[in-house]
């Protein structure tokens, strides 16, 4: 596997206290104002797309670099030190433009998570970030987190889509992934969906998660998912059929070609354009047209031995996709090897120490690897 990778955008310190074993229905039964809960020892790890994806890919063979933003703060030296373990903090940029960001993570057993977030350098980062040279001999581009950023979602989104259009410019196939928003942030107050039909065009995959990707398409029904759901799993109240494809006909209907969406424990559904719309992706990948045109699915999750924490399971889950998608695999097979990185990554507190090479999981998954019901 000789292609090259970007993987570009928020890069940040996750602190996340451990909470003692046993499933919590809904975060309201532990989270009471007033109330000391014991906890155990904090696990402290960088976080964000750049970290989670970026070094994910790393560890299943990628050749990739990482660009993000870190200040000259002791957060961003602890980033940087995780970079430089993995030789992956070249292309790191350090600015005293404003802090180095971090996110304390609340990740109780059995329910999702919860994120108090600080942007940091995060909000400063733009499309000149990602220069000219950077992009120059890479077959590959992720970003992830745009809804993080301030000065990516500001304006219509201008920032976002002069990336991506630099970058189908230069011939690079291009990935793009976000985060949940706050709906009483700036970033909730603003229209998501126009920045969407603005930037899928230059978006050959678009990985989201259901939940992101509802509350951005369409607010009211998002809210809706969450009224069914009555503080538990989304995922838990929506269908395929009625809920999923028809955001995955709109994304069609806007110029988008290969779609993942994230369904949380249950797994992931797949979708991708006729292949008029993905020949030119697939031929700058090396990939077989025929295995990646006019498809359809839902990939159930594998059953993890333990579930320890879902932090980072999303990001490293893509990681699999994209290194799956830089090796020449089918869709199939790269959806199968992303379902199978998320379950390893929810084995462990953090997102990357649950993770093995791509060819251990390959041969957990051959040895029987069991899938959710």
């Amino acid at each position: 596997m000789n292609k090259k990778a970007i993987v570009a955008g928020h890069i940040c310190i996750d602190i996340t206290p451990v909470f003692p074993e046993g499933k919590v229905r809904k975060l309201s039964e532990v989270m009471i104002p007033g109330k000391t809960i014991n906890m155990e020892q904090a696990v402290v790890n960088t976080g964000g797309a750049v970290a989670n994806t970026g070094l994910a890919m790393k560890i299943f063979g990628a050749e990739v670099k990482l660009i993000g933003k870190i200040g000259p703060d002791e957060i961003g030296g602890m980033i940087r030190n995780v970079m430089k373990k993995y030789e992956a903090d070249q292309d790191i940029v350090v600015s005293d433009e404003a802090g180095s960001s971090y996110t304390i993570v609340l990740a109780p057993p059995g329910i999702d998570r919860m994120f108090l977030h600080s942007p940091g350098l995060n909000d400063t980062f733009g499309s000149a970030d990602v220069s000219d040279e950077a992009l120059d001999g890479v077959s590959l581009m992720h970003f992830g987190y745009p809804s993080l950023m301030r000065k990516m979602y500001l304006n219509g989104g201008e920032e976002l889509v002069s990336l991506y259009r630099r970058a189908k410019e230069r011939g690079v196939v291009t990935s793009l992934d976000f985060s949940a928003i706050d709906a009483g942030s700036e970033a909730g107050s603003i229209d998501w969906k126009h920045i969407l039909q603005e930037v899928i065009p230059y978006v050959d995959f678009f990985v989201p998660s259901l939940e992101e990707l509802g509350y951005m398409m369409d607010p009211e029904l998002y809210y809706e998912w969450q009224r069914k759901a009555d503080g538990g799993s989304i995922e838990s109240v929506i269908t395929v059929e009625h809920d999923v494809r028809p955001l995955a006909d709109t994304l069609l209907s806007w110029g988008a070609r290969g779609i993942l969406i994230k369904c949380g424990a249950p797994g992931m559904y797949y979708r991708t354009a006729d292949q008029e719309k993905m020949q030119p992706v697939c031929d700058a990948l090396g990939l077989s047209a025929g295995e990646w045109s006019d498809m359809e699915g839902f990939e159930q999750s594998f059953v993890p031995e333990q579930v320890k924490s879902g932090t980072g399971a999303g990001d490293t889950s893509i990681a699999a996709f994209l290194t799956s998608i830089l090796r020449g695999y089918s869709l199939e097979k790269s959806v199968r090897m992303a379902t199978a990185a998320g379950a390893a990554c929810v084995e462990a507190y953090d997102a990357l120490s649950g993770l093995t090479s791509f060819e251990a999981l390959e041969e957990r998954i051959a040895r029987g690897w069991k899938k959710q019901k």
